[in-house]
């Protein structure tokens, strides 16, 4: 092969008996670090500080399912329902995350993003960057990503991550901004929409410095054991090509328990 048609990746490297992930053996990294430090690892390039690794766990645990109505797991369970394979079905559930289910967090990311430069560029403070930010996407009727919920108007998780983002010294401007647009909107409309899960994911995530290229990643990441959850289920316990009604569903799994500290 001449050297023309080579091509180089800097991911991981494939020997006889050796696996390099990053440059550290992969072997030697089971065991001792944690799956979301080798999220962090196989994206980032260098493995994760203490504190950045557990509140990465924390974010993919935060969006691992959402119950039996979002889109992605409608769309597993249906096509399960055809008969179809684990793989067709999983494809079918991340097919379905998009600009308005799990997509939100990388246009939150790039709003966060432009309000950071605004603030700089105009000489502006936090709060007047945020209240041009909230003004034009009012003017121009267009939803503010990461703000909102169909369910919670107090988000149990999106108050989890920022509390132990604080407790990991990752509580920095980005955090901040999320939280400014949230009350400019408040202030300018009248009422409240709480940080949901997907705009406290993009803000941890605009602090830790990853490209808003990756952001939905990490839903899909979080998403698939709940999918691959809801798959196994509707195969085991449901009938064949059944009419799957999002608001007619009961829960009847184990009642509300708790970890012992």
């Amino acid at each position: 092969m001449s050297d023309e048609a080579k091509w180089t990746t800097t991911i991981t490297d494939i020997k006889p008996n050796k696996i390099l992930l990053r440059g550290y053996p992969l072997d030697e990294l089971m065991g001792k670090i944690s799956y979301a430090q080798v999220v962090y690892l196989i994206l980032k390039g260098e493995l994760p500080s203490e504190n950045v690794g557990k509140i990465i766990d924390a974010m993919l645990l935060s969006s691992i399912d959402h119950g039996v109505t979002p889109p992605s797991a409608l769309a597993t369970m249906t096509v399960t329902s055809t008969g179809a394979p684990i793989n067709a079905a999983i494809s079918a559930g991340i097919l379905a995350i998009s600009e308005f289910h799990g997509g939100a967090i990388e246009e939150c990311m790039r709003m966060l993003i432009s309000c950071a430069e605004l603030e700089k560029k105009e000489n502006l403070s936090i709060l007047q960057s945020a209240e041009k930010i909230v003004q034009k996407a009012i003017e121009s009727k267009k939803p503010i990503s990461g703000l909102g919920h169909r369910i919670h108007t107090d988000d149990p998780r999106t108050k989890k991550l920022f509390e132990m983002a604080t407790e990991c010294k990752i509580n920095g401007e980005y955090i901040e901004i999320i939280k400014t647009i949230e009350s400019a909107f408040e202030k300018s409309k009248g009422k409240k929409l709480p940080i949901n899960v997907d705009g406290a994911i993009a803000a941890i995530l605009c602090e830790l410095g990853f490209d808003p290229i990756l952001a939905n990643a990490f839903f899909i990441i979080a998403r698939v054991p709940g999918l691959v959850a809801h798959f196994y289920e509707e195969k085991t316990t449901q009938k064949p090509m059944r009419k799957i009604d999002p608001s007619n569903w009961i829960y009847n799994g184990p009642e509300e328990r708790h970890i012992s500290s």
